[in-house]
């Protein structure tokens, strides 16, 4: 099991309006489903155990692209939108916030009763997994949000977050099913929240005999199953700034689908008559359907797909946003009926930017960039929480080059 990271998490409040929030379920629908045809479960259980795929998958789907709430409002969305499929996915969710997170057993005895898996293990995961990261880590987190995520071939995934009680910064766990011999002995493939220091942490290689005598959690052997503990940091502010993303890898999405046209790459005809803006977010998209697990290490980036619902970088372009849907649920279905040339377009549309990032040398202000992006936000129905994208009064003139 690889241990994938800590970030920092700045808890934010509020709830997903619901403009939002019908749309984050269909896209995490959508791009769960195209993993799914692509790479099986084994693979979203194992994205969605790294800690880095995950906070850029939220952010993707117009999330706050650096806040704790990616947790609670894409796990609530995906659990709304997998769960009625869960049959033909052959993927379950299970918990959530709150009172929800303690329904976690029942709800796994059901599922078992329906698969034929073995629903005491399952609970003893789930159960197991709560009581490490909340009693055998003593890192000042009390947990508030639970979530199984099962296959029904017996593998499963679990995300569950705590807050700090003296400044409301929130911590994420993320745990994985593959390989794993303990609970006790480094079982995360990653934990997300600001470095408090030393901590308490039993499950730490050095605390084995610590460990020992400590009711059902000592009753597992001991294990090394991971090493390398990467760190990722997500700031304070709200706002994205130059040091939040990687420059060429922005720049080089940025000229491809502005600067180019679909019809100039004969893989990407399947697309011709999309626009660049829908073009970028697709891009994005298809990144983290396809992107390798390095690519993730900028989650920032992925809010230049639909935007933030607090307006960061830009306002949720609701048409935009509306179209990449469209696309992506056109692509399933013709799919399923054997033609997979617009998921195939997708899918070499990634290929093209990290290709054209081989030879790109960043030269652009990314705040001008955003500037534009917001500019323009009430030609694509921009919308944040605070309400509808107006269009400028007095527009201001921007020369944007990306060289």
């Amino acid at each position: 099991m690889k241990r994938s990271g800590t970030a920092d998490l700045p808890l934010h409040y509020g709830k997903v309006p619901p403009w939002l929030y019908e749309r984050m379920s269909v896209l995490g629908l959508s791009i769960i489903e195209v993993i799914l045809m692509d790479y099986g479960k084994d693979e979203v259980l194992r994205r969605l155990a790294d800690p880095f795929w995950f906070q850029s998958f939220g952010a993707v789907m117009g999330m706050d692209w650096h806040s704790s709430g990616i947790t609670t409002s894409v796990m609530g969305a995906l659990k709304r939108s997998v769960n009625p499929n869960s049959q033909s996915l052959g993927l379950y969710i299970c918990g959530g916030k709150g009172k929800f997170s303690r329904e976690t057993p029942s709800e796994l005895i059901r599922i078992a009763d329906k698969t034929g898996l073995n629903g005491t293990d399952l609970v003893r995961a789930s159960k197991l997994s709560a009581k490490v990261d909340n009693t055998a880590i003593q890192d000042g987190y009390q947990l508030y949000l639970h979530n199984f995520i099962l296959s029904d071939n017996g593998n499963w995934s679990v995300i569950q977050q705590g807050m700090h009680e003296s400044d409301g910064t929130a911590r994420r766990y993320h745990w994985h099913s593959e390989n794993i011999t303990s609970f006790v002995d480094q079982p995360h493939t990653g934990i997300n929240g600001i470095s408090r220091g030393k901590i308490l942490n039993l499950t730490d290689a050095e605390a084995s005999e610590n460990r020992k005598g400590i009711l059902d959690i000592s009753h597992t052997d001991s294990a090394e199953v991971m090493k390398d503990f990467a760190t990722l940091i997500l700031p304070a502010h709200h706002d994205v700034q130059a040091s939040d993303v990687d420059l060429k890898r922005l720049g080089a999405l940025l000229y491809v689908t502005r600067e180019q046209q679909p019809q100039n790459f004969e893989d990407l005809l399947m697309l011709e008559g999309v626009g660049p803006k829908t073009m970028q977010s697709l891009a994005l998209v298809s990144e983290v359907i396809h992107g390798a697990p390095s690519r993730f290490a900028d989650p920032a980036r992925f809010s230049f797909a639909h935007g933030g619902k607090d307006g960061h970088p830009f306002p949720v372009p609701v048409n935009t946003y509306d179209e990449s849907i469209s696309i992506l649920r056109k692509g399933i279905e013709k799919s399923r009926l054997g033609n997979s040339d617009k998921l195939n377009s997708l899918n070499k549309l990634h290929q093209i930017v990290a290709n054209a990032e081989k030879d790109f040398t960043p030269d652009f202000d990314i705040q001008q960039v955003i500037e534009e992006e917001r500019q323009n936000s009430w030609r694509f129905g921009g919308k944040t929480v605070f309400g509808d994208a107006q269009k400028p009064s007095t527009p201001k003139s921007i020369q944007l080059s990306l060289f």
